[in-house]
């Protein structure tokens, strides 16, 4: 019989337990902000389950990336936007 291999969400959790210290010493300003880094990780766990060829902390810290990427796409856009009316 094979070995079962934890659900991604389980995993997730326990990665997120494992820093619960950390996150501990932290102050308040960057616990909150490494709260949001695992939410964003979070919202990619169906995808993350699709990489169990990976390391699962590293799977987690490209979907924190990945969401990071895309605000910085969007804050580009928005700020090409904003040049461009003052331009015209």
């Amino acid at each position: 019989m094979g070995r079962t291999l934890p659900s991604i969400t389980n995993v997730f959790l326990q990665e997120q337990e494992s820093f619960a210290r950390f996150r501990r010493a932290l102050r308040r300003s960057d616990q909150i902000i490494m709260d949001d880094l695992f939410a964003a990780a979070h919202q990619h766990l169906a995808a993350a389950a699709y990489a169990s060829h990976a390391l699962p902390f590293e799977v987690l810290l490209l979907a924190m990336l990945l969401e990071e990427h895309k605000e910085v796409l969007r804050l580009n856009n928005q700020m090409e936007s904003l040049l461009g009316t003052l331009h015209a």
